[in-house]
């Protein structure tokens, strides 16, 4: 029988995370922490973010404040 090939896979271009690994374990006491848990932190962490920047710029700010989360 011929040698069924493997699909080449393509490599996932490494996300950049905004927050730290290492101070989110920190910040962690009683759980263990997985590795997909990083990328959704991060997600949510960018979408406060963008809804912290659209309000300042709806209230003709260029400072993100407190407030604006």
């Amino acid at each position: 029988m011929a040698a069924k090939k493997k699909k080449a896979r393509r490599a996932k271009k490494p996300v950049e995370l905004i927050i730290s690994k290492a101070r989110v374990k920190n910040a962690v006491k009683k759980c263990n922490v997985g590795s997909e848990f990083y990328e959704a932190l991060d997600g949510a962490v960018r979408e406060l973010i963008k809804g912290a920047e659209g309000r300042a710029v709806g209230n003709k700010r260029k400072t993100l404040k407190a407030v604006d989360l």
